[in-house]
């Protein structure tokens, strides 16, 4: 097995294996019968709510949103105009790159790993009956359909050329070629709303750094491999962000998830040890 497959599936099973145990809790105590299937249709349902409201959320925008929207478009067209030093920039670094890095970034931003990696943390969440972990899923997945229809509809509709297709001005509106698929990077997208609704979880600085490192990886190995301009990689960030923020606040808004509400607080560890790798919350 290579480096990077041994690095992506270390990542996926910390990130799958977010565990919490409750001191003192009644062991007389029985889940009610067919509380698993409950649950998924209640979190199906919420991801279904968080997909509409992200695409019918503009028609409520206040001053802040269209201030933040004419941030993005600005910040976007400055990195345009960066395009191609940066890309230049970042073909010169490829060669030293970390190899590790490179593969990890590609295997990390891919759709069919990032769902795997979804479905494991949505899925012990839902198995557990962990309201904390079904929450972050359902994060992650509402996130993740609503950007990715949008990176969608951009790509097809913009059709703009990757720096191996052509120049940063080259496009072909509603090309079916996937070199014209360049804007914004979906690979950016995944990743960084992973990283971004996985951080939200933690208060500790240094684990959301650590968090969004890892997510940020993706992002520069498109860079490095020239596979997208900088200005791609700069809108995924900012469509993740603002949609995970979105689908977040949604959630809270309608208190979709009672156990914010609770006393206890959680306090989150990483533990290593023989036989044992993941992050564990106490409360």
């Amino acid at each position: 097995m290579s480096a990077a497959k041994t690095l992506a599936l270390l990542v996926v099973f910390i990130f799958s294996t977010i565990t919490t145990t409750q001191a003192q809790k009644d062991s007389t105590n029985t889940k009610e019968k067919g509380h698993i299937w409950r649950n998924l249709k209640y979190d199906g349902g919420f991801v279904l709510k968080s997909v509409g409201n992200g695409f019918t959320q503009p028609l409520r925008w206040q001053k802040k949103d269209f201030l933040t929207a004419a941030g993005i478009i600005a910040g976007t067209g400055l990195l345009y105009a960066a395009d191609h030093d940066a890309h230049t920039y970042f073909l010169e670094q490829n060669e030293n790159a970390p190899q590790v890095l490179k593969k990890f970034g590609w295997y990390f931003g891919s759709p069919q790993n990032f769902f795997m990696v979804s479905a494991g943390i949505y899925g012990f969440g839902l198995l557990t009956d962990n309201e904390k972990v079904r929450e972050t899923g359902v994060l992650i997945i509402g996130s993740a359909v609503t950007s990715g229809i949008i990176q969608t509809l951009s790509k097809n509709i913009v059709g703009r050329a990757r720096p191996t297709d052509g120049d940063r001005n080259d496009f072909d509106m509603f090309s079916k070629e996937p070199g014209y698929h360049s804007f914004p990077s979906g690979h950016t997208i995944l990743s960084v709303s992973m990283a971004h609704a996985i951080a939200k979880q933690f208060d500790n600085i240094w684990v959301k750094a650590g968090i969004y490192a890892v997510g940020s990886i993706a992002p520069i190995s498109r860079l490095w491999a020239g596979a997208h301009w900088l200005s791609d990689v700069g809108l995924g960030y900012a469509i993740a962000i603002v949609t995970v923020d979105g689908v977040d606040n949604f959630m809270k808004k309608k208190s979709a998830y009672s156990y914010a509400n609770q006393n206890d607080k959680i306090s989150w560890q990483f533990k290593a040890g023989y036989g044992t790798l993941g992050v564990v919350g106490t409360f």
